[in-house]
């Protein structure tokens, strides 16, 4: 965090941090979010002695994406000893990649174990957040009604908002429709017609879980991602054991897993050319997996590896080839009362549609419910593009952090990664605002695009720059 004289964020006018009186539900911090992101944010509070904060969580349960997420075979794609955090390392993992059962219960463990849970107030959506330029505070409206906070920290995640697609009919289909992120359990799919719509991380695991018990299956894909195999195995009970019993040899193993995947940074970013292995391990895994051409061919991506979402599945090329399955690319022009319209004016006719179209990441809802100094809201701000110092501070958002903002997100490696960086920031802004007497900080907005400029040079020769 700079110091609090730099130019990235300069002094507050007032120097005195205002106080709560007996009549407002105050707090000197405001997490929203009770998922990975709020929930760790919280333990790093606790843990530089900062006791006044409250979590708000608009569900009934803490866990954020690992809560909602219910799908089957819903698991996560980076290896488990990476999907913890440095400071609570899990030893009870089963397996090398974590079902999402036991990343949930990683994060009830976490909360009851640096107990944190006594600050979540569930139920509480937050429908808007207003800056008091007066009262250098936050004014956070809730389902529940109104609290007040010195700062927000907004845990919410861009895996929190189910992206629905705009799919002219789909609001006269007289099946059932859900969105992998709220999975119908109550509905038997067995002997059903179904369509899955989307083939990405979701898609490529629930796919292969449901297609056995399906009458047919019509998998639409907009675009063929890259896959590679997943070399997942459960972990024997000696290993467990070691990693209960010496802690280091568990930190051997994440620091190795770690540099091995930051290697993996010198093709996305450096040279799109030293990621060409990595595209001839995933083109073989297809080849291995299916031999018929046309299909091979409709499921060979156009565009370069790393450039979008590599996924990680052993099950999801065989189950395309079963002989209930067919994998639709013609784009879908309408939905009617029970079937799929198609460019080329086939019918698929389903009872069932399932949504993988994955989550509103690139524009969060949350954005637009957050008014800054101006009286804009964060989303006419980033009406160009979502820009923030650190991906943590946006600039006439005074004392508003964001975890997982704009560019951190990565294709690489763990995320918890990036969600620790952003807490020691954090922290440290916390404690340089107490040390100075400041009642609130602000990014400057020539910093933050001084900071993008250098962002996006960097970007230039990456594979998401490149892309085909």
């Amino acid at each position: 965090m700079p110091r609090s004289d730099s130019p990235s964020v300069p002094r507050s006018d007032s120097p005195s941090v205002p106080r709560s009186d007996d009549r407002t539900d105050h707090h000197r911090v405001a997490i929203l979010g009770a998922g990975l992101a709020g929930i760790g944010m919280a333990i790093r509070l606790r843990q530089r002695s900062i006791e006044d904060f409250v979590i708000l969580e608009r569900e009934d349960d803490l866990g954020g994406t690992w809560y909602l997420n219910t799908y089957p075979g819903c698991q996560c794609d980076v290896p488990s000893v990476l999907y913890s955090f440095s400071f609570a390392p899990n030893s009870e993992w089963t397996r090398s990649f974590a079902p999402q059962p036991e990343i949930e219960e990683y994060i009830r463990t976490c909360a009851s174990r640096f107990d944190v849970k006594r600050f979540i107030r569930f139920g509480h959506d937050v429908t808007a957040l207003r800056w008091d330029e007066d009262g250098r505070r936050w004014q956070i409206d809730t389902a529940r009604g109104r609290l007040t906070a010195d700062v927000v920290v907004l845990g919410t995640g861009p895996l929190s908002e189910p992206s629905l697609p705009d799919i002219p009919g789909i609001e006269a289909f007289e099946g059932t429709v859900f969105h992998s992120a709220e999975w119908r359990h109550d509905h038997d799919l067995t002997g059903k017609r179904v369509a899955a719509i989307g083939t990405g991380a979701s898609s490529v695991q629930f796919v292969p879980q449901i297609q056995p018990e399906l009458e047919h299956l019509d998998v639409f894909q907009r675009t063929a991602p890259w896959i590679v195999p997943r070399p997942d195995r459960p972990f024997s009970r000696w290993e467990r054991l070691a990693y209960r019993r010496f802690p280091l040899v568990q930190r051997a193993l994440r620091s190795f897993i770690y540099w091995a995947r930051e290697l993996m940074v010198l093709g996305m970013v450096k040279d799109p050319r030293l990621a060409k292995p990595g595209e001839r391990v995933a083109a073989k895994h297809l080849a291995r997996q299916v031999s018929d051409p046309d299909l091979r061919t409709k499921l060979t991506p156009s565009f370069r590896f790393g450039c979008k979402r590599i996924l990680l599945s052993d099950d999801y090329y065989p189950a395309l080839t079963r002989p209930n399955v067919e994998l639709v690319t013609e784009p879908i022009e309408e939905v009617r009362a029970g079937s799929i319209v198609t460019a080329d004016g086939v019918d698929h006719a389903v009872d069932t549609i399932i949504l993988g179209t994955g989550f509103q990441a690139a524009e969060p809802p949350v954005a637009r419910m957050i008014f800054g100094r101006d009286g804009r809201t964060m989303r006419e701000h980033w009406s160009e593009a979502a820009e923030a110092y650190l991906g943590t501070s946006v600039p006439g958002f005074p004392n508003l952090f964001m975890i997982t903002g704009p560019n951190t997100g990565l294709g690489h490696t763990s995320m918890i990664f990036m969600m620790e960086s952003q807490f020691n920031y954090i922290v440290d802004a916390l404690g340089k605002m107490t040390a100075g007497g400041l009642s609130s900080v602000d990014v400057r907005s020539d910093v933050v695009s001084q900071y993008n400029k250098r962002l996006q040079a960097k970007l230039e020769r990456s594979v998401w720059k490149i892309g085909r």
